[in-house]
């Protein structure tokens, strides 16, 4: 087993990543190179930042990988935002996965604490 498949923020992510593309197969034809992309790209960014950085030689990159991935979650938290302005999606699905997001961004946090306190 690699070292990020050990992590429940990873495992967290790669669960978010496949409800992020189960929510958005149904956004309309002409946004599949839009929205619907970039979200998911975004989405998948969260998981393999976590993974590059657990890859890392340091703590210190493996906390730079973090606050990228943390940037992804805020980033696919925006275009939630979008996509239930726009009607793509509704409020429950909404509320759903921006939930989901809030999970992966205090994972992150704690996680990047707990890596900063141990180079302390």
């Amino acid at each position: 087993m690699r070292p990020h498949e050990k992590l429940e923020v990873w495992k967290q992510a790669v669960e978010f990543v496949v409800m992020i593309y189960d929510r958005t197969k149904n956004f309309p034809p002409d946004e599949r190179f839009g929205l619907t992309s970039q979200i998911r790209r975004a989405s998948v960014s969260i998981p393999a930042n976590i993974a590059e950085g657990a890859a890392r030689q340091s703590d210190k990159e493996f906390i730079h990988f973090l606050a990228i991935a943390q940037g992804s979650c805020s980033e696919v938290e925006t275009e939630l935002l979008i996509a239930l302005k726009l009607g793509f999606i509704d409020e429950k699905d909404h509320l759903e996965l921006r939930s989901a997001s809030d999970t992966n961004g205090k994972m992150l946090v704690g996680l990047s604490k707990h890596l900063r306190n141990k180079t302390k």
